[in-house]
């Protein structure tokens, strides 16, 4: 069993339903992960993974010229405040460790980060020139500091750049930390020292117990390149990789596309669960269209609920920014607001009772018109309060659509009626 305080595991319990021996059981078959660094408490824990609720990701972080660290922790704020499961700190530029200790200081769930872009962006070093030792020593840093899980790119090989490079896709490495690998790789002709010291990485996170998350640095970024041999052969490498950590005590999970139609969603999702021996799969999306800058939180989320709805279990949002900028604090919410509806649609589809005990109170609430009782379980309490006050300030017991022909009057005439018949 790994490193997991009693408390958060009574906590996890509570929160979903489950007994503990039945929770340390999934984690110790690497079925389950619960994200906490030993140097950092977190007031409000999570686990990911098989007969749990599907959790929902946030990405915030600095980008160099374009934010700054008060704008990024409010947008931490703003994510947690609408129901972010957990937070990844993506900052790049040259303060992005103020901002991750900032968020690790007043972050009350799992925070996790990618440790390359800070390789990427220190001291002013040509990345090509990084040493192998450099890839493994910055872990070590940020683990010391408390983050909770990386993601890191080790299941992308030499050959599968070179592949890559010879076979172009129409988006052909579309993941950052991959791209930033893959160029080390190609420029030096050396393999990925994540994947050749793959040892002394799970030594760390051993350590601090630390989540890792394989990224999918080969995910289709165009739904014409989805499972593609690229996508496959990683995901071949990625659960020899999630083997040897769960033999070697390190909790672990698989990150996923990307971009994908869908009729391929479900396919890939039980090919991730069979490969990788059931561990956990945390997916980006995936978006079902290209067509939709500007609204791709939505295009995502039709991607999320049908991902999560086949065994998916931890949902990174997309904002309506995606593919064009950083988001705003309005694009964060509506990122999270999306991804949320998908993680509870496909709760309701998987059988978790919770999720459809919500919908069914939320349901006798609208029966009996108890819009406050709407709002409180409304999954964004704040958007319907607005919408009814602006489209019924007198507060009728109507709504402005249907006024005196409400279905449901006319419903409660007929039953009245026949009660007095």
């Amino acid at each position: 069993m790994m490193k997991i305080n009693s408390e958060i595991i009574k906590a996890i319990c509570l929160t979903e339903g489950v007994e503990p021996d039945v929770l340390k059981k999934k984690v110790s078959e690497g079925r389950v992960v619960i994200p906490c660094n030993l140097k950092r408490k977190i007031d409000r824990p999570m686990a990911v993974g098989e007969g749990l609720k599907t959790k929902v990701n946030a990405n915030i972080g600095l980008s160099k010229g374009h934010s700054g660290m008060d704008e990024e922790l409010k947008k931490m704020e703003v994510a947690i405040g609408a129901g972010a499961d957990a937070i990844m700190d993506l900052s790049t530029g040259a303060l992005l460790n103020k901002v991750r200790k900032k968020i690790l200081e007043n972050s009350p769930v799992p925070v996790g980060t990618v440790p390359v872009y800070e390789l990427a962006c220190g001291d002013n070093r040509d990345f090509k020139s990084l040493r192998e030792k450099d890839f493994i020593e910055i872990l070590e840093g940020q683990a010391e500091e408390g983050v909770d899980f990386f993601t890191i790119h080790a299941g992308i090989t030499l050959e599968a750049v070179k592949y890559a490079m010879d076979n172009p896709r129409i988006m052909n490495i579309v993941s950052r930390g991959g791209a930033l690998l893959a160029s080390w790789m190609y420029m030096n002709n050396k393999e990925n020292p994540y994947f050749t010291r793959y040892d002394d990485v799970l030594k760390i996170l051993k350590k601090y117990n630390v989540t890792l998350s394989l990224g999918d640095s080969l995910r289709p970024g165009s739904v014409r390149d989805a499972t593609d041999h690229l996508q496959i052969s990683e995901l071949l490498v990625l659960g020899d990789l999630q083997k040897r950590a769960l033999g070697s005590g390190v909790q672990v999970m698989i990150e996923g596309p990307g971009h994908m139609p869908l009729d391929q969603i479900e396919a890939n999702v039980k090919l991730e669960k069979l490969i990788c021996h059931g561990a956990p799969f945390y997916v980006l999306g995936p978006l079902v269209t290209d067509i939709a800058p500007g609204y791709d939180h939505i295009v995502s989320a039709i991607g999320g609920a049908i991902a999560a709805w086949h065994g998916a279990d931890f949902i990174c949002y997309v904002t309506p920014a995606e593919h064009l900028g950083l988001p705003d604090l309005g694009e964060v919410k509506q990122g999270v607001i999306a991804a949320r509806i998908a993680a509870h649609a496909a709760d309701i589809a998987k059988g978790v009772k919770s999720a459809l005990d919500r919908d069914i109170n939320i349901s006798k609430a609208r029966a009996r018109r108890d819009w406050k009782e709407q709002f409180r379980l409304a999954i964004d309490p704040e958007l319907p309060f607005m919408v009814r006050k602006r489209t019924n300030p007198s507060e009728e017991d109507v709504c402005s659509m249907c006024e005196d022909l409400c279905s449901i009057k006319r419903t409660e005439e007929i039953l009245k009626f026949k009660k007095e018949k």
